[in-house]
């Protein structure tokens, strides 16, 4: 069994390759991929180059943790059996070209536990569930306020905003770009320098740039807390002084757990949750490196998705 995928061979260079698949075992399933997303921060990073040191980090990779598709075949033991949507958050099925994340690809093996059915009628944008998830674990904790601040205006920081929204909050985005300042509902976009507020509880960065701590910490009340769920490929510093006037407290945010993904694919199935909007391009996965030039070097373009469905 093999199947067609998105190959970066080296920074840079990106090929659309036919890869042998590990044979399905008895708790696995096979899932032909319908559309997969392509993200602007791990991906771009691996694109470049320039992810820092992370484990199974080495090329050549299929990249893509945003995959959509349709079970077609299931082991006798495997958690869910053929005709379900799922989406999938990655597969380790290509022999030496390494899956990570893996999800780029025409045809995945992946085990039935990995992948999450979901209602058929959210389609294309299951794809967005990564990202929603991981908005869902940047606010939510036992002790988490909703982020009043938000830097970055893209898919994340959107989606962040709206699960700000549902949880009573009224945020304000930072976004600097002007192509990215409209779709707001239930919380104002301005830029930076015409915001001079400087007392709030919560901010969420989801800019990934490492120089912004101490503009930031700026912008804390006392005891307030700046939560990082952003992905940085620099060292993050910041000068003592100011935060330790405002008793500041930092919180990396880690990559989303099963109970995000649980949460927010209830909250979008049942849609107090939209994911209208934020897939603003698509393209024919063959024509997979004109599509990661522009979801890289366009700034216009939120979300692009790649569409397998006539690439097996």
């Amino acid at each position: 069994m093999n199947a067609l995928a998105v190959v970066l061979e080296k920074p840079e260079h990106l090929v659309l390759s036919r890869l042998e698949l590990s044979p399905a075992g008895a708790e696995d399933v096979v899932v032909d991929v319908e559309w997969s997303g392509i993200s602007t921060g791990t991906e771009r990073l691996l694109w470049s180059g320039r992810m820092p040191p992370f484990p199974g980090l080495g090329y050549p990779l299929v990249p893509g943790y945003e995959s959509v598709g349709r079970v077609v075949a299931a082991g006798e033991r495997a958690a869910v059996q053929p005709g379900a949507r799922v989406f999938v958050p990655g597969a380790r099925c290509f022999g030496d070209v390494r899956g990570l994340f893996g999800g780029a690809a025409a045809r995945v093996v992946v085990p039935g536990s990995k992948v999450v059915p979901f209602d058929e009628s959210l389609g294309e944008r299951g794809v967005l569930l990564a990202l929603a998830a991981t908005a869902h674990h940047a606010i939510v904790g036992s002790d988490a306020q909703p982020p009043d601040l938000i830097v970055g205006h893209g898919v994340l920081g959107r989606l962040v905003a709206r699960l700000a929204v549902l949880a009573g909050a009224e945020p304000v985005v930072w976004e600097r770009n002007p192509e990215r300042t409209g779709g707001a509902k239930g919380y104002r976009v301005v830029h930076p320098d015409d915001d001079a507020r400087r007392e709030y509880r919560t901010i969420c960065d989801v800019s990934g740039d490492a120089g912004l701590l101490d503009t930031l910490i700026a912008r804390l009340a006392r005891g307030g807390e700046i939560v990082l769920a952003g992905f940085y490929s620099e060292p993050l510093s910041f000068t003592f002084p100011p935060a330790f006037m405002r008793e500041a407290r930092i919180r990396v945010a880690a990559e989303w757990r099963e109970s995000d993904l649980a949460a927010v694919r209830e909250l979008a199935e049942s849609g107090r949750l939209s994911l209208d909007g934020l897939i603003t391009h698509r393209r024919d996965a063959g024509d997979a490196a004109a599509a990661y030039r522009t979801a890289f070097g366009e700034p216009e373009c939120l979300k692009m998705i790649l569409d397998w469905r006539s690439t097996r």
